[in-house]
């Protein structure tokens, strides 16, 4: 099979917008606004329709199997409203991707968004993150989340991956054996162009912290997915790699006066994986080139933040199978990168795979 771990329901039908906009006239008015769940009101058919043009029909172009699929990332919006409309639109929004896999269930397999909140609310926003992360896959089938690092929108003003909040998000995910991907959602820091900047930096910043932190040593089975081929670590290597040697070789491996110490980058790759989601050919080549292979995962991103031709090519920026079968890689290691990898990473995903 040829997997792609990195889909969004970018294309929904337009109810699900409209449901959004009400939620935020309602706090603009109010911002404690609590209000009810509600419904949004969406066909079987009007699904199909917002598939079958987009990811389904570059399925079959493109010569993927199946799409990792999670709803639209811009849009998980944590920082807008509370803790009660983040939980109310993140249940739609889940709810909306079992619908699509359910349609589709050798196309799709879901992984959730969270129902993160920042500022006061960061507490009653994971809270409600463990809640509805075991919501989804004890109930609902799913196989991952993703993690905001950045819940206020480019302002970075919340506590950094290593703190204790996020503690009992991080046990559960290791209770309930499912990765994260670490996804930030859209900017409202101007600043941030969010798809060109946000999302690079944000990549790029959550390596480091986990970096600095020693994270994993308190959470060894833990699992992240950092997109967008890592943001700049790839490319800085030896930055990263020369910073942490130094760091543990001043310190003798011993625990700084915060408690942890710098992790190297072989300590991080026993937890950290990095995807496809670069859109040129020498990009991915670096990547290939610098990152074991085994920490690699397929993926596209597709009807994305890049949805262009590339008139040196004639192809989509974000056909990136191209990519790889193209690079210097043999058959074993292209069948880690498509497939194997992305089933060990996702260890629900061969038990959903088994149902189909």
């Amino acid at each position: 099979m040829i997997i792609d771990c990195h889909g969004h329901y970018t294309t929904t039908p337009p109810q699900v917008g409209a449901y959004r906009d009400a939620q935020q006239a309602a706090l603009l008015t109010d911002p404690h606004h609590v209000g009810d769940k509600g419904e949004i009101v969406i066909s079987d058919d009007e699904i199909r329709d917002s598939l079958e043009g987009a990811q389904l029909r570059l399925q079959r172009e493109r010569g993927s199997d199946l799409t990792i699929f999670s709803p639209r990332a811009s849009w998980m919006g944590h920082h807008i409203g509370n803790a009660h409309t983040s939980k109310f639109w993140t249940q739609h929004s889940n709810e909306l991707i079992r619908r699509v896999c359910d349609l589709y269930p050798t196309n799709f397999a879901p992984v959730c968004a969270l129902p993160q909140t920042p500022g006061d609310g960061a507490a009653a926003g994971v809270a409600n993150s463990v809640v509805e992360l075991r919501r989804c896959v004890e109930e609902m089938g799913f196989i991952g989340c993703n993690l905001n690092p950045d819940t206020s929108g480019g302002w970075w003003t919340g506590r950094p991956l290593d703190d204790e909040l996020w503690f009992p998000l991080y046990e559960a995910m290791v209770d309930l054996g499912v990765p994260a991907m670490v996804h930030v959602s859209a900017a409202c820091n101007d600043n941030f162009h969010a798809t060109g900047s946000h999302y690079l930096g944000a990549d790029t910043t959550a390596f480091m912290q986990a970096m600095t932190s020693g994270i994993f040593r308190r959470f060894p089975t833990m699992r992240w997915i950092i997109p967008h081929g890592g943001g700049a670590v790839p490319y800085h290597w030896g930055r990263f790699k020369g910073m942490a040697e130094d760091s543990v070789a001043k310190t003798s491996g011993s625990l700084s006066a915060q408690g942890e110490t710098y992790s190297t980058v072989e300590e991080l790759l026993q937890n950290i994986y990095f995807d496809t989601c670069v859109y040129h050919q020498p990009g991915i080549d670096l990547l290939l080139e610098v990152v074991p292979t085994e920490n690699i995962l397929f993926a596209s991103e597709m009807v994305g933040a890049v949805r262009g031709i590339d008139p040196a090519s004639g192809h989509s920026y974000d056909d990136t199978k191209r990519y790889v079968d193209r690079a210097d890689l043999t058959d074993e290691q292209r069948s880690l990168i498509f497939e194997g990898n992305a089933r060990r990473v996702f260890p629900r995903l061969d038990q959903l795979l088994d149902t189909i």
